[in-house]
């Protein structure tokens, strides 16, 4: 009995341990990584939000920056750098449901082969994700999508590095968005259990890898993707992203710089 319960103890201590380092992206480890000293102000060129929200969605809108530049408003325009339009996550159904919005309970094995692994406990019906009329790119933490746009990654490290122009990568495969139902962490009041609820919906997995958390090991690995990315927008005009940064000033996760060029 003794036993079993040393063996508990410490179950329930690394549980605990995954709390607070797996998906909070809140700085836990902050010992771990380069502490930024400056405060941080989207230079030309970069966007630049706070993505810690484990409920919000937050919309840019290249071709309003682009509008913005063009007419010299550059107060406004680092405005909208900084300050996207953010969604909530729907979590409750006010209109007959459409049989895929809405939130699945995963269980994943984070004590065992990790977040890769995991299995389907039930789905409950919620209304569609709202967003902008307009917009590009939304970032929820870790995750990204496209306004019907699809991803190239390139094997530049800047955007200097890139060809002249996107004409460069005409005939290669770009990546559109795929329906997930377990990538979207949208709650952690049953992690110890190793269950937690995700939105069903869309993302570019190819954009979300620049920023990956692996579990295991204890504690996480943060990496960065710091390679160019190009995205087609649904027009069929081009923008280049990179992630520059996903620390804040005080070394909390998930507070993303993205430089990016838009035409390309």
């Amino acid at each position: 009995m003794l036993k079993y319960s040393l063996k508990y103890s410490i179950r329930l201590a690394v549980a605990c341990m995954v709390i607070f380092t797996t998906t909070a992206c809140n700085g836990i480890l902050d010992d771990i990584y380069d502490q930024p000293d400056k405060e941080i102000v989207a230079a030309k060129g970069q966007l630049f939000m706070d993505a810690t929200s484990w409920t919000d969605w937050h919309y840019f809108d290249l071709k309003k920056l682009q509008r913005l530049a063009e007419s010299g408003d550059e107060e406004g325009l680092q405005k909208a750098q900084m300050e996207p339009e953010t969604y909530p996550i729907p979590m409750t159904l006010t209109k007959e449901s459409d049989g895929k919005s809405g939130q699945y309970m995963y269980w994943f094995d984070v004590f065992g082969e990790g977040i890769t692994k995991s299995e389907f406990r039930e789905f409950t019906p919620c209304d569609p994700q709202e967003e902008p009329e307009e917009w590009t790119i939304a970032i929820h933490r870790n995750n990204v999508r496209t306004n019907g746009g699809a991803v190239l990654r390139t094997n530049c490290k800047s955007m200097a590095e890139l060809p002249e122009s996107s004409e460069a990568f005409d005939g290669m495969t770009f990546t559109e968005d795929e329906w997930s139902e377990n990538d979207v962490w949208d709650g952690q009041e049953k992690m110890l259990l190793g269950l937690v609820p995700s939105q069903g919906i869309k993302i570019n997995r190819l954009l979300s890898s620049w920023l990956i958390v692996k579990v295991p090991p204890m504690p996480p690995e943060f990496s960065m993707d710091s390679r160019v990315f190009v995205l087609r927008l649904n027009d069929g005009t081009y923008a280049a992203l990179q992630l520059n940064n996903y620390l804040s000033p005080q070394g909390e996760k998930c507070f993303m710089t993205i430089n990016y060029k838009y035409p390309y």
